[in-house]
């Protein structure tokens, strides 16, 4: 085991490693993402049983980029940040890296898109505020990591 692995497994403190949990949060991330892709494609409207508004958000401008939607762009991040923090697990410490960066970029897209559906569509969808969640989940875990290497 490399002291990386080492580092993370004693300073988790009940959570084995902290790649692991931000690969288990990929996949959340991930299924959230691909769901709406699929709803995007089927055009099925989907359930919003928690806030008002998601097929605004869905069907707005903003619900799109050069006509790919912004789930399935989350998707392939979420996929990254997947196979970055699997990676990681097997003591990769470059992919942990990486999957800094991409949790931070993940993080900062998410944080813009929720201002977008707050300031700017004014309705939420439930399963976007998911995405952002899960993507400033992983941006913390990466940096409790960083925090706890730094000891």
């Amino acid at each position: 085991m490399s002291t990386f692995d080492d580092e993370l497994t004693q300073a988790a403190g009940g959570i084995e490693k902290l790649p692991l949990a931000a690969a288990v949060l990929a996949v959340i991330g991930l299924a959230d993402s691909a769901y709406l892709t699929l709803s995007h494609y089927t055009k099925e409207p989907v359930p919003c049983s928690i806030v008002e508004g998601c097929e605004t958000v869905l069907t707005s401008s903003y619900a799109e980029i050069a006509g790919i939607p912004i789930a399935a762009l989350g998707a392939a991040a979420y996929f990254t940040a997947f196979s970055l923090s699997i990676l990681a697990v097997y003591g990769n410490r470059m992919a942990w890296t990486l999957f800094g960066v991409q949790a931070l970029l993940m993080a900062a897209v998410s944080a813009y898109l929720v201002y977008v559906q707050a300031f700017v569509i004014g309705a939420f969808c439930q399963f976007c505020l998911v995405s952002a969640a899960t993507s400033i989940a992983l941006f913390l875990v990466f940096l409790a990591s960083s925090l706890i290497n730094r000891r």
